[in-house]
């Protein structure tokens, strides 16, 4: 199995995967974006480009769901590997409308496998979530820990894995490396990229960069009655150019076997949301104002990494702190600090209708 060279990236336009577009370009490859901008804007393709000194490549504004719009771009271009991204994320949300989030995470995945078989295309690196492990208990937690969703979110990540698997099993061509990232925080550290979440932001850190720019007046601290230290909830916090980093260096192992293997990403320490405000506020220089509320249904306790098999497997280890991830987090939100808004729909060049 060759090394792949053109990557089909899906939901490329998103927090995660427009930083993978920029360590996948930085390195080489060749990239075909997909993303339907459900919560994301192709302008950040514009800031991919300037950072990296490279043109995206084809960008197609598609839901994956749309087989015959993702067949079209299949036929018009030679995909090697997709990296998939493209989904709902938000544990709240997923909480309160269940049906839309197997219907695209999980029917998305079906009719992406689908498509890539009729065009046989075999490799897939899949955005997978640490949310599977449910509310497992204290301590990091590996690759062996039994599955238990609290959310649907969660749910439905667990149920790709399980259709990957299956597929892997019934279908020899196919080789997926699904990667349980913990939480990606963070932003490029030009702060041209970052984390831009349509309208009231569900997770913690846009949240507390957003107040201490002054967007909001203060964060909600969903819970103060944890068996945590300090009762909030504890989290294993991965810096996104680490998790961007991840994902290029997993293409480089999808020829290590076939079938489909699962990693864990993370740093492997847990820091609660008061941490988290806390470095943020030394970071920017100010206090975050916060009040605690009760607890989200969905949330869990504690989850932590144990993420010593990629290490062993890949040598692959992250490099930065809470400290980068707050600081970048932080220049990002000073340079923007309404986001994306304002900004051009469709940068010149990249944008295509199949």
């Amino acid at each position: 199995m060759r090394k792949p060279s053109t990557i089909l990236v899906t939901g490329g336009a998103g927090f995660i995967g427009s930083h993978t577009c920029v360590e996948l370009l930085d390195h080489g490859y060749e990239l075909i974006v997909i993303d339907d901008y459900s919560n994301s804007t192709p302008q950040v393709f514009t800031r991919v480009e300037r950072i990296t000194d490279r043109f995206v490549g084809a960008v197609y504004e598609l839901d994956i769901r749309d087989r015959r719009a993702l067949s079209a771009v299949f036929d018009r271009h030679s995909v090697d590997a997709v990296v998939h991204f493209a989904a709902h994320k938000a544990v709240g949300e997923s909480t309160r409308m269940p049906i839309k989030y197997y219907d695209n995470n999980v029917g998305g995945t079906t009719a992406l496998l689908r498509v890539m078989q009729e065009h046989a295309v075999h490799q897939l690196v899949f955005s997978s979530s640490c949310s599977i492990y449910g509310d497992a208990g204290r301590g990091p937690l590996d690759e062996s820990t039994p599955a238990a969703p609290t959310n649907p979110y969660a749910s439905s990540k667990w149920l790709c894995e399980l259709l990957l698997a299956d597929v892997c099993a019934r279908c020899p061509e196919f080789t997926v490396l699904a990667l349980r990232y913990f939480n990606p925080v963070g932003a490029h550290p030009s702060g041209l990229l970052g984390e831009d979440p349509g309208g009231v932001p569900d997770n913690l850190m846009p949240y507390v960069a957003q107040v201490a720019v002054g967007r909001r007046e203060r964060l909600p601290v969903f819970g103060q009655d944890y068996a945590t230290p300090d009762g909030t909830a504890v989290r294993d916090y991965l810096h996104v150019m680490d998790t961007a980093e991840a994902h290029r260096v997993a293409l480089d192992h999808l020829a290590d076997r076939p079938g489909m293997q699962i990693f864990n990403l993370g740093v492997g320490a847990g820091r609660s949301v008061l941490d988290v405000i806390s470095a943020f506020a030394a970071a920017c220089g100010r206090a975050v104002p916060y009040q605690i509320l009760p607890r989200r249904p969905g949330d869990v306790t504690e989850l932590v990494a144990d993420a010593g098999a990629v290490a062993r497997a890949w040598g692959w280890r992250p490099t930065r702190d809470l400290a980068d991830m707050c600081r970048d987090a932080w220049r990002f939100q000073q340079l923007n600090p309404h986001g994306y808004a304002g900004s051009g729909r469709h940068p010149n060049g990249t944008r295509h209708d199949p």
